[in-house]
């Protein structure tokens, strides 16, 4: 059964596309966020959820003019939500040592099933949330079509934009105050609610399914407290030891660590590991930098072997004050300590003196960060170039010292192949398990190397640098873990596809009728992305403000080149050779150069550096998108681009981050080759 696009009001269609727009986006980054607590591998995955909307969404808009699915809303968002809890209590293992992942469940028990292979967990969340997002795709294109018939398609546009840049920010309120999830989706059920409110039996359905989902969540919830990025708990396993997990995984362990003390046992020994450093160094140092401070425990270290100033980077805020609450020694309370709640790499890249020793906690990454990236939250940090900016820092007879808990052979090689050529010798180092790390490095002048460190085994290591971060896989490529994973998903994203739409079904059996430049519009935006999200760390630091200003510039770029498309139409021919030049511009241009020390400085160039090819990228969308028939159909396949986009984003692990910005250039061009092509037809 077939029912028309509804006929409402303009303002309540405005209205409408602005909530479903705000809906989707907030949707999609409480998913990003609560999803990793619950199914311990997605964390690593983060863009799996981005691209599970986007094909959601895409299929919704090709169900536009179909059988009205708002009612499946609901009902599927609990379904993902029962089948999250349900895979919580599973332990799933990885079979690949291609990347390192911290797969620790410790909040499980011990007699809790172990599943092989982290696939299944993966597509079964893919295919859920992709479910969820269809009913919301169809709300939006359902309202994008009404404002076409109205003779108004941009109009439409700026207003999804505009709601989803109000999605954005409302999540990244409700992040940065610390909420829990069931908040989250307390808001998602508001958000939801205007769209049943035209009968009142399908509004206390609606909402009896929601408090089912709300209630699921709460019940379900083990964190004592969230941060803007993690699910944080604390356990005091004895009066010297204090737990401290996040989503699930032991992060770290508040010790008494101050002075070097007569504790035995196995604290003692881990207490003792802590002043190894130190002893190496053999002399009081005067000013010390600990970055990854955590809860404490390296800053109690400084302050009781006599340190006379530390700085002390954490990133994350309620990390910070459970080691002003509960660290024995309260070293966050010395007037000597000076605390800096910021991503270490952008502390480094400011300046900030210089120190006697340089001190990288246990900053390993738990998680990833980014609703748009594979880059993990500390990869930028363990770079050639943030030990660089790390070495800058020292006196003249300072030191660095990192400390980590290394799992695989590949890691320990790549740090000591980064160590070694930032400093131009080996490091010193002590490899000892100690719970919470099991490797010391030392360099610098004031850690003259030991003899015979290994050096000529480093010749084939690739170093992680800016333009390739990715510190824990196993080397430079596609590994056939991400190759599968690509086909699996690329698999089902065609098939949803051709199960959705007759039409596409068609053309794609027929291989004709594809509307390619849509498809590659997408694609190329959702490269774009990704891209700024990356890059943009390195100049503003790993946070998930940096993601919310990022994406409020992408989206407000993107409305403001929509709505001069709709007053002062710009060529197509100069927007392609707009976004190629910017494009270029991109590649070429140093990322680090945007990291000025005045922000307001930093920040104009940063949005001439996001902003320039989005802008003339959401012209060239906006004149293809105000001349198709069909605003649902042609909105689906953009939307389906972005999903073959989001694949694309792979490829940085075999070619670099920058690029991006090349393979971006070449989709934009086979654009303007498609248009050049169906103008040429036409004539």
């Amino acid at each position: 059964m077939k029912i028309p696009a509804p006929e409402v009001p303009p303002k309540r269609v405005a209205v409408e596309l602005t909530l479903a727009s705000l809906t989707v986006l907030f949707q999609e980054l409480a998913l990003i966020r609560w999803l990793p607590t619950r199914v311990r591998v997605v964390a690593y995955f983060p863009n799996l959820i981005l691209l599970a909307a986007f094909l959601g969404i895409g299929i919704g808009c090709l169900r536009a003019r179909g059988r009205d699915l708002r009612f499946l809303w609901p009902v599927s968002l609990g379904v993902l939500v029962a089948a999250a809890i349900l895979l919580s209590r599973i332990a799933f293992t990885a079979n690949s040592a291609s990347e390192h992942l911290w797969l620790l469940y410790f909040d499980l028990p011990r007699g809790a099933p172990v599943v092989k292979g982290i696939e299944p967990p993966i597509v079964a969340c893919f295919l859920l949330c992709t479910l969820s997002f269809i009913p919301l795709g169809q709300l939006v294109a359902r309202r994008l079509d009404a404002f076409r018939e109205s003779g108004r398609p941009l109009a439409g546009y700026g207003w999804d934009l505009l709601g989803s840049m109000l999605g954005v920010i409302g999540f990244a309120a409700m992040s940065f105050s610390r909420s829990f999830p069931a908040w989250w989706f307390v808001a998602i059920a508001i958000l939801g609610a205007v769209f049943f409110l035209e009968k009142k039996r399908a509004l206390l359905i609606y909402a009896c399914v929601m408090a089912a989902v709300i209630s699921a969540v709460g019940l379900s919830e083990k964190a004592q407290l969230y941060s803007p990025y993690y699910g944080i708990s604390a356990q005091q396993v004895n009066p010297d030891d204090i737990t401290v997990s996040v989503n699930g995984s032991i992060h770290q362990k508040i010790l008494a660590v101050g002075p070097v003390e007569a504790t035995g046992g196995i604290l003692g020994f881990v207490r003792a590991g802590y002043h190894i450093p130190y002893r190496a160094l053999g002399r009081k140092p005067r000013r010390v930098l600990v970055l990854g401070a955590g809860t404490g425990n390296d800053v109690a270290v400084a302050l009781g072997e006599g340190a006379d100033s530390i700085d002390a980077v954490e990133i994350d805020p309620a990390i910070l004050d459970l080691g002003r609450r509960l660290h024995p020694n309260h070293p966050y309370d010395s007037p000597k300590v000076h605390l800096y709640n910021t991503d270490a790499r952008s502390f480094l890249n400011g300046d900030h003196g210089q120190y006697d020793l340089i001190v990288f906690g246990t900053l390993d990454s738990m998680t990833r960060l980014s609703a748009l990236s594979a880059v993990r939250l500390d990869n930028f940090v363990y770079t050639e170039e943030g030990l660089s900016a790390a070495r800058k820092a020292l006196t003249a007879d300072g030191g660095l010292v990192l400390y980590f808990l290394v799992a695989e052979d590949h890691l320990h090689l790549r740090i000591l192949k980064m160590i070694t050529d930032v400093f131009g010798e080996p490091p010193r180092m002590h490899l000892e398990a100690r719970q919470m790390f099991n490797s010391i490095y030392m360099a610098g002048p004031a850690f003259p190397p030991s003899a015979g460190e290994p050096t000529a085994q480093l010749e084939t290591v690739e170093p992680a640098t800016d333009d390739w971060p990715y510190l824990y896989l196993n080397g430079r490529g596609l590994t056939p873990f991400y190759l599968s994973l690509i086909a699996i998903l690329g698999g089902i994203s065609a098939l949803a596809v051709a199960l959705a739409s007759r039409e596409l079904r068609g053309s794609l059996l027929a291989l004709r009728d594809v509307d390619v430049e849509m498809f590659l519009l997408g694609a190329a935006f959702l490269l774009l992305e990704t891209g700024s999200v990356t890059e943009m760390t390195l100049v503003w630091g790993v946070t998930w403000l940096t993601n919310a200003v990022v994406f409020g510039a992408i989206l407000l770029t993107a409305l403001l080149g929509t709505l001069l498309q709709g007053r002062v139409s710009l060529p197509w021919p100069a927007s392609v050779l707009g976004v190629a030049a910017a494009l270029i511009a991109g590649y070429l241009l140093p990322t680090s150069a945007l990291a000025t020390p005045s922000i307001l400085v930093r920040l104009a160039l940063s949005a001439l550096f996001i902003g320039a090819p989005i802008f003339f990228a959401a012209t060239l969308f906006a004149s293809a998108f105000a001349s198709r028939k069909e605003s649902g159909l042609s909105f689906g396949w953009n939307l389906l681009g972005a999903v073959a986009g989001g694949l694309l984003e792979f490829l940085s692990m075999l070619v670099g981050i920058k690029a991006l910005h090349l393979i971006a250039l070449t989709l934009y061009l086979a654009v303007a080759l498609v248009r050049s092509r169906q103008m040429h037809q036409r004539a």
